[in-house]
């Protein structure tokens, strides 16, 4: 009989739902049904990497919560799910939510997020998020560990929003109570 430890387990599970999470988040609602995410899941040492990233950007920008979430990740995330939006409008007519009169004047400034876009993420993420508490799995939504992983590249060029959820299983949510 073999022995299976709680170690694996946990960090089997914590992949295994990390996945359900990015099916959650593929089909979640989008505007006109066009999808504009990338996404993608960290492991073991992909994690830390991101987690010096964080902290470099903390003691170069010496911004304290880059550094506290660093040490944080660093600490206690064993699975981290990136999720982005690249920008690309709809091409509507009459629309404005941007704070531009349309789209044709919007796309004259393509790094400004079309509304959609970033609506459609925030869907998404919250679809996903929904899936690691429905098992749950200790999650928090962290634009750190996002603003690291687009300086890493992680998720490509043409992402140009990101945020990150770190995951863990343990008897209290680490990512909460933070000093």
């Amino acid at each position: 009989m073999a022995i299976i430890t709680e170690t694996e387990v946990i960090q089997d599970s914590l992949v295994d739902v990390a996945k359900k999470m990015l099916v959650a988040a593929r089909t979640a609602p989008k505007a006109r049904g066009l999808s504009t995410l990338s996404m993608a899941i960290l492991t073991g040492n992909d994690v830390h990497e991101l987690a010096r990233v964080m902290n470099e950007i903390g003691e170069q920008e010496d911004n304290k919560i880059f550094t506290r979430d660093a040490r944080n990740v660093l600490q206690s995330a064993e699975v981290l799910v990136l999720m982005g939006t690249s920008i690309k409008s709809l091409s509507l007519k009459l629309c404005g939510l941007c704070g531009f009169q349309d789209c044709a004047h919007k796309n004259e400034y393509p790094d400004v997020p079309c509304a959609f876009n970033t609506g459609d993420l925030g869907i998404a993420i919250g679809s996903a998020v929904a899936v690691a508490m429905d098992h749950r799995v200790d999650n928090r939504i962290m634009y750190t560990a996002g603003y690291a992983a687009m300086k890493m590249g992680l998720l490509g060029e043409h992402v140009k929003i990101i945020y990150g959820i770190p995951m863990s299983a343990s008897s209290k949510n680490p990512f909460f109570d933070r000093k």
